[in-house]
């Protein structure tokens, strides 16, 4: 592939504007300026970097991203009342088309997928997959076995005709638990807990399937997903 698409196809804007940058000398390859657009690359090898203006970036078909999403922050690239989730990431990802992966509520933290790839993300949110999902709530008043096991058995939704169940309940503090849940249903797990009897004050999303958030990744950063994580993804039952 040469370098003019290979940066094309990695979000550094239009064909002319990657010529420019490789014409202006920005891009390097190895310890190498590259000034010559359409030099030939084997981008398809995994190990194949390149870098622009000194940044470090592998060639990558299609970007899998996990980012440790903050408060304050919506999954929507035109949000309403609070900034952009991808404004934590390079430009680049949004030039590509990069998009959340299911969504988290602005106030919600914690384990927050992004991809360009179409399929992957209709897999990891379509309710048909089940793909379970493990979030620890933080509640306004202590948790106790009746609350537990209501959430287990299944709790009747406003809205909803049938009752809704967790995969699991497990207390993780006298006002805190883990709920596994395998629908994405609008403020599910916080309406749950309060058909329960109580009140979520504070929710936060630590593992996708077979995908748990790294406790090295700070909140607001990001990393990309490498094959192992995505195996690890796809490892939980019926993902």
């Amino acid at each position: 592939m040469n370098l003019e698409s290979i940066l094309f196809t990695q979000g550094f804007g239009s064909r002319r504007q990657c010529r420019a940058l490789i014409a202006d000398a920005r891009v390097t390859i190895g310890d190498t300026v590259c000034t010559d657009a359409d030099a030939d690359f084997p981008a398809e090898d995994t190990s194949f970097c390149f870098s622009v203006d000194g940044v470090m970036w592998p060639y990558r078909e299609h970007a899998y991203l996990l980012l440790n999403k903050p408060a304050g922050y919506e999954c929507s690239r035109d949000p309403q009342h609070h900034l952009s989730v991808f404004s934590l990431l390079p430009p680049q990802f949004a030039e590509r088309g990069v998009q959340c992966v299911g969504r988290l509520d602005q106030d919600t933290t914690g384990l927050l997928l992004l991809s360009d790839d179409g399929k992957f993300v209709h897999l990891f949110t379509s309710p048909k997959r089940k793909v379970p999902k493990v979030y620890v709530a933080s509640t306004r008043h202590p948790v106790d076995d009746t609350q537990l096991s209501l959430l287990r058995n299944g709790v009747l939704l406003h809205g909803e005709s049938k009752p809704v169940a967790a995969v699991d309940a497990q207390l993780r503090g006298e006002r805190s638990l883990a709920l596994t849940v395998m629908e994405g249903k609008y403020h599910q797990v916080k309406r749950m807990i309060a058909a329960a009897g109580n009140r979520c004050e504070a929710l936060h999303r630590e593992r996708v399937g077979g995908l748990a958030l790294p406790a090295t990744l700070a909140p607001g950063a990001w990393q990309w997903l490498d094959e192992a994580a995505l195996e690890a993804l796809r490892s939980a039952p019926n993902a």
